[in-house]
């Protein structure tokens, strides 16, 4: 069952600005440790793809905030989601801490998509409640 979604358009020209001005604690404050390596490792290879990486994950934060009908209070913090990749390049959720014993506790599962052109990101969130296991109340 759908327990809620979350869409969010962002402006990549606002992160980078935001990124000029505040510095790469801008990045430390919205990614969590596997983001920031991985966000890192892009930025060195080439500047756009840091910065398309660092919007993207920004704005499916965004969209998960919205889908669990948190917004950003807590539990639901910047570092505690983390949006990262399978091997196949299929993006998923990681949880931390209180935030995921919040979504565990609620028997939740997320699903997200992103999407990045030139100038603007795109994420979108599907959470929905898990089914109750046979035998148990």
């Amino acid at each position: 069952m759908i327990y809620g979604i979350g869409t969010d358009i962002c402006d990549i020209g606002r992160i980078r600005d935001t990124l000029a001005r505040r510095g790469d604690r801008f990045a430390e404050k919205v990614l969590g440790p596997t983001e920031l390596q991985v966000w890192a490792g892009r930025r060195r290879r080439h500047e756009s793809r840091g910065l398309a990486y660092l919007a993207t994950r920004f704005s499916a934060k965004e969209s998960f905030s919205k889908a669990i009908g948190l917004g950003l209070h807590l539990p639901m913090t910047w570092r505690a989601c983390e949006i990262l990749n399978e091997p196949s390049g299929k993006p998923f959720i990681r949880l931390h801490g209180d935030l995921a014993d919040w979504f565990a506790q609620r028997r939740l599962q997320a699903h997200v998509t992103l999407s990045d052109e030139l100038d603007q990101v795109v994420s979108f969130v599907v959470v929905e409640t898990q089914p109750e296991e046979p035998g148990h109340a």
